[in-house]
């Protein structure tokens, strides 16, 4: 855990293998649980969880890191930043073309360019 706040990645190559092999670990934890072993005690740290309450917990975890990869793009892109979502000042255009539409099915992805 340590080594995570050390510079040990020197390469886009290196990064994006280590990416997929954590998303790998993940998936394939996942791929284990089915009805046997739903009910099974699981540890963090020595701390007990059930199944669910420990994909919540790395649910989290992994949303705060994305959100320190989203401001790290955003810092390093400057003013070439383009938002992940409603622009800054745009609130007012995004609803009246989301709700003009009026109620619709579709994935909230549907629109990006």
């Amino acid at each position: 855990r340590d080594r995570e706040f050390e510079d040990v990645i020197t390469s886009r190559a290196e990064l994006l293998a280590l990416w997929e092999q954590g998303w790998k670990c993940v998936f394939d934890a996942l791929d284990t649980v089915n009805a046997d072993n739903f009910d099974t005690t699981v540890y963090i740290r020595a701390q007990a969880h059930t199944i669910i309450d420990a994909v919540n917990r790395q649910l989290c975890h992994y949303a705060y890191h994305v959100g320190q990869l989203v401001l790290l793009g955003r810092i390093l892109k400057g003013e070439g930043w383009r938002s992940l979502s409603i622009p800054r000042g745009g609130s007012s255009t995004f609803n009246q073309e989301k709700f003009g539409r009026g109620a619709h099915g579709g994935h909230f992805t549907d629109d990006l360019k």
